[in-house]
């Protein structure tokens, strides 16, 4: 039986992991390999790791880095920032990474989609969309870069060209929800989600269990990823690695409506 997937997704900046809120406001949280660590010793489903500095810095990826990562993960281990180049995607995934994730490469250079499909396999293949909402109305714009640079590329005519070019998945990125801990922008996941067939995991708002109950009624098979959520704890956000034990996770996941 298939089951939505409960992500954990780490952001590293200057080589240490942070959280931010709408993409600014970095709070160190620790030191990424030691959070690996602990997510291991709680059985999480998959990892996403994003090196916010790579691609919006011109720095190719860290390798020794995601090495260690890959190293240390016991875990799906999704890996994204700075990828630019078929040859850097089979390094990383050399490496024990099982997929890799683009987002400014795949706004300017769409046509690169295509050639990682056929030389790992779509399977590998992630593609972040940064969104937020516009000012007026009910419509998004999206930004690469770490969320510093609005793309001229519409979000839907984006969305429908990655699903025909062989990507394998999506994860939606809410800039406005990142860091604020309150419920996910279903108006953005039901836009995208109407124009692909592709398997989607969302990102940016999860605050709480019924956040991601939420979700899950509504979406039923999806990947729900949170930043915040498993790195915070109480209201005044003291820092602590989380994750729900097997019967916790087994209640938010083991819906009778899936």
């Amino acid at each position: 039986m298939l089951l939505p997937r409960l992500i954990p997704c780490l952001l590293i900046h200057k080589k240490g992991l942070v959280k931010t809120m709408q993409f600014g406001a970095h709070k160190y949280v620790g030191d990424p390999l030691n959070a690996v660590k602990i997510f291991n010793e709680k059985q999480c489903d998959e990892l996403i790791v994003l090196d916010i500095d790579a691609s919006s810095g011109g720095h190719s990826p860290n390798f020794n880095l995601i090495e260690k990562l890959a190293n240390e993960c016991r875990m799906p281990l999704c890996y994204g920032g700075g990828i630019n180049t078929i040859e850097q995607a089979e390094t990383i995934l050399s490496l024990g990474v099982e997929k890799i994730s683009i987002s400014s490469a795949a706004l300017q250079n769409p046509e690169l989609i295509i050639d990682l499909s056929k030389r790992v396999g779509n399977q590998s293949i992630v593609i972040v969309l940064d969104v937020k909402k516009k000012k007026f109305g009910n419509k998004f714009d999206l930004f690469y870069h770490n969320g510093k640079k609005k793309s001229k590329t519409k979000l839907i005519e984006f969305v429908k060209t990655i699903t025909n070019y062989g990507a394998g998945e999506i994860v939606i990125n809410s800039i406005d929800n990142d860091g604020m801990m309150k419920g996910y922008n279903y108006n953005i996941i039901d836009t995208i989600r109407n124009e692909t067939t592709l398997p989607i995991t969302i990102l940016g708002g999860v605050g709480s269990n019924d956040d991601i109950r939420t979700a899950i009624d509504r979406y039923k098979i999806i990947g729900v990823a949170a930043g915040s959520y498993f790195v915070f704890k109480g209201k005044y956000k003291a820092v602590l690695i989380n994750y729900p034990d097997p019967i916790e996770k087994g209640k938010l996941l083991l819906k009778s409506n899936l």
